[in-house]
């Protein structure tokens, strides 16, 4: 082995106990390396190297399960944990789970009013367009002056004498086009061509034409 090698291999072991002690559960070598990796920057193999010389040493103990290697801190070394302990423990646990479900629900809450705050106006923003409407009001009111003080508006006699007689025009126009209609069926009983081939030689235009539709009574 390189002495650099060597280095970096005596450097991992003392990381590689620690964590496991600390820790207290079992590992795989990739598993040491993924969590170690970013924060102390240890390489893979130096990673294994270092596991297997801490287990021939006996610092710490390995197990096979199926085709991986499994690492863990000798048990020897921690004191016997009485049942009380262990309640008391599972208590801590339950209190501490119930604080970070709390903390979790509060950032939640917190992030919710954050994206509400990140989306509403700013001052300047809301300044801005409440100066927009103000000017888009006064327009409307300036408007509505001129509309108010017009002289030509139309009075209920007038605007009732112009329904009637467009009432009046629609009846006429609808007694016509019925007695047109009429008259063009009953030559066409006796002619001899079809009824667009009539109207085109004799120039009649229909109200369909031009897309014109009789008004509803």
């Amino acid at each position: 082995m390189s002495k650099g090698r060597a280095e970096a291999v005596a450097g991992a072991s003392g990381i590689l106990l620690r964590y496991l002690e600390e820790q207290n559960r079992p590992y795989s070598a990739q598993d040491v390396f993924g969590n170690l990796q970013r924060e102390h920057g240890l390489g893979k193999a130096a990673v294994v190297k270092a596991l297997d010389q801490l287990a021939q040493q006996g610092k710490i103990k390995e197990k096979m399960y199926g085709k991986q290697k499994i690492y863990f801190a000798d048990q020897e070394q921690f004191d016997m944990v009485s049942d009380a302990d262990l309640q008391a423990l599972d208590a801590k646990i339950v209190a501490l789970t119930a604080k970070v479900q709390s903390l979790q629900q509060s950032c939640r809450h917190m992030e919710a009013e954050l994206k509400e705050l990140t989306s509403a106006l700013t001052t300047p923003e809301m300044q801005k367009e409440i100066q927009e409407l103000k000017k888009e009001c006064a327009g409307y009111t300036e408007r509505l002056k001129t509309i108010k003080a017009a002289t030509n508006h139309v009075t209920p006699e007038e605007k009732e004498q112009v329904y009637r007689e467009r009432q009046r025009y629609c009846k006429e126009w609808r007694k016509r086009k019925r007695m047109a209609t009429e008259l063009s069926d009953a030559i066409l009983e006796g002619y001899p061509k079809s009824k667009k081939q009539f109207f085109e030689e004799v120039g009649i235009e229909t109200d369909e034409d031009y897309n014109l539709k009789l008004p509803d009574p």
